[in-house]
């Protein structure tokens, strides 16, 4: 190989390695995400971890004083060994580690500081072959547009196509090949080459095979953490959806929380639903936002006279699954092929700064507030929004997490809603697989007038409405702060209490 091409293929092994990279830091950092929640402080923590271990790297190879070239490419295969394999070995040892924590940031320590390694030895590689200027003008560019690469590719392509896990194998192959490339191309330069090509050949195909196995992998991994049959399971933009069944039951888990089973849904989205449209034989029009199971849009279409349902939810492999698959089209009723439904995929937060219309029931059925992104949708900012496209003689009811478990962050919800000058009727319903479960209704009037409920109904009825809203004392109104934007105090509320609970 001539020098300038030689020059070009170790400047396409810097574009290469930092694609690789940051693939390997999103992949840590979603990961954290999912399976411990709170996705600002996982990826921060994940991302301040990574940097700090890659300044160890680089502070390292100040030691690696002969066969450079021999050292770059063994590390290339030992990052495409960690890097392509970390997303499954974190999957499968979810459920078997005490401390999950411990062997995440000891992976992403280990990982960073190989990755922390590789510019410094390629910059000294290039040395001689570059002027300083060039050298460095290049590298960093190379290295910048990389990184550009990842961070598109990563959501776009990579979440939604491949997973995670299969997305850490598929870098980690390129990692280790580039190893290889280099070893062809300075075959004669570098010492024991033949026992580093035996290597990458390994390790490439230990990775070949993660890859063509990454999803029997996760699978695995999944039936071992919920302790129930997988029976679907996808990654998407925006959250891990898996579907378990075990005997008769059927159960939603979104980045490994449960969000319902199939034996007790009916007191949830009962629950949810008709204390507030019962009572409004005027509502024509009905916004649910969240709520991709169409289970609360199974119990809106119980009232004959609703003239539309539009629901809003970010996920469209959500709901695309839950109008398609027949198990759970039962489940629903077939809810969203009715022609009085549409759906919107869209980020609730935006799509009702923009919405212009007007509706008489509001239901925000969000998951529980355990990360600032979804705690957004509990805000001051929110509420307002949802208020301006809200009926003066309507009502809006919101889901509001365990009120004994965690009551601050029950009331703090109420105080939040008060605080936009909205009348609140707390409430609460024992449902088995979560416990007691608190919802409040929200209107800007009071509401009153007789209870309607539809017929065919399993938990609900008249002489039980009324016991709903009364609270013990475990489970009465204490002082919080509101939830505001700038503060999101729901989330921090949220933390503490489940995290004292779990750990009990």
């Amino acid at each position: 190989m001539t020098e300038r091409g030689l020059r070009l293929l170790l400047l396409a092994s810097v574009f290469t390695i930092a694609t690789c990279g940051l693939i390997y830091e999103l992949i840590a950092g979603t990961i954290a995400s999912y399976l411990l929640g709170d996705s600002v402080l996982q990826f921060s923590t994940v991302i301040g971890v990574y940097l700090f271990a890659m300044g160890i790297g680089s502070w390292l190879s100040r030691y690696v004083e002969k066969n450079l070239l021999g050292v770059f490419i063994q590390v290339e295969f030992l990052i495409a060994l960690f890097g392509g394999s970390a997303a499954a070995v974190l999957f499968g040892l979810f459920a078997h580690v005490s401390s999950f924590r411990v062997l995440l940031y000891a992976i992403v320590l280990l990982i960073g500081t190989l990755v922390g390694l590789e510019i410094p030895l390629l910059l000294r590689i290039l040395k001689d072959r570059l002027q300083f200027k060039d050298l460095i003008s290049k590298v960093f560019t190379f290295d910048y547009i990389g990184a550009l690469l990842a961070s598109l590719l990563f959501p776009l392509v990579l979440v939604p196509h491949f997973g995670l896990a299969r997305s850490g194998f598929l870098f980690g192959i390129l990692n280790g090949g580039v190893g290889l490339v280099a070893l062809w191309a300075l075959w004669d330069q570098v010492p024991r080459a033949r026992l580093l090509r035996i290597n990458g050949v390994a390790v490439l195909a230990l990775l070949a095979c993660g890859f063509v196995f990454s999803e029997r992998i996760v699978s695995w991994s999944e039936a071992a953490a919920f302790g129930e049959d997988v029976i679907f399971s996808k990654s998407t933009p925006y959250q891990r959806i898996t579907l378990t069944r075990h005997a008769d039951d059927l159960r939603l888990y979104l980045n490994g929380n449960l969000q319902f089973s199939a034996r007790d849904e009916y007191r949830y989205h009962e629950a949810l639903v008709h204390p507030g449209l019962a009572r409004l034989p005027h509502a024509r029009r009905v916004l649910v936002l969240g709520g991709g199971d169409g289970l609360a849009v199974r119990e809106i279409l119980r009232y004959p006279h609703l003239e539309s349902v539009t629901l809003v939810d970010l996920d469209p492999a959500m709901t695309r699954l839950f109008s398609t698959q027949e198990v759970l089209t039962r489940l629903n009723h077939s809810a969203f092929a009715s022609s009085k439904v549409h759906v919107v995929n869209a980020d609730a937060f935006t799509w009702l700064k923009d919405n212009r219309e007007m509706f008489d029931f509001i239901v925000a059925d969000f998951p529980d507030p355990s990360n600032f992104s979804i705690g957004k949708l509990y805000t001051t900012a929110f509420y307002q929004r949802a208020r301006t496209a809200l009926a003066q003689e309507g009502a809006m009811v919101i889901q509001c997490t365990s009120p004994f478990v965690a009551p601050k962050s029950f009331w703090c919800i109420d105080e939040t809603l008060r605080a936009c000058g909205l009348v609140t009727e707390p409430y609460h319903a024992y449902v088995p697989s979560f416990g007691e479960w608190g919802f409040i209704l929200a209107s800007p009037r009071a509401l009153g007038g007789p209870w309607r409920l539809p017929p065919g109904l399993r938990f609900l009825e008249e002489k039980n409405v009324a016991s709903l809203r009364e609270f013990p004392p475990d489970m009465a109104r204490v002082p919080t702060e509101v939830n505001r934007l700038n503060n999101q105090a729901l989330v921090r509320y949220f933390e503490a209490e489940w995290a004292r609970y779990t750990h009990q």
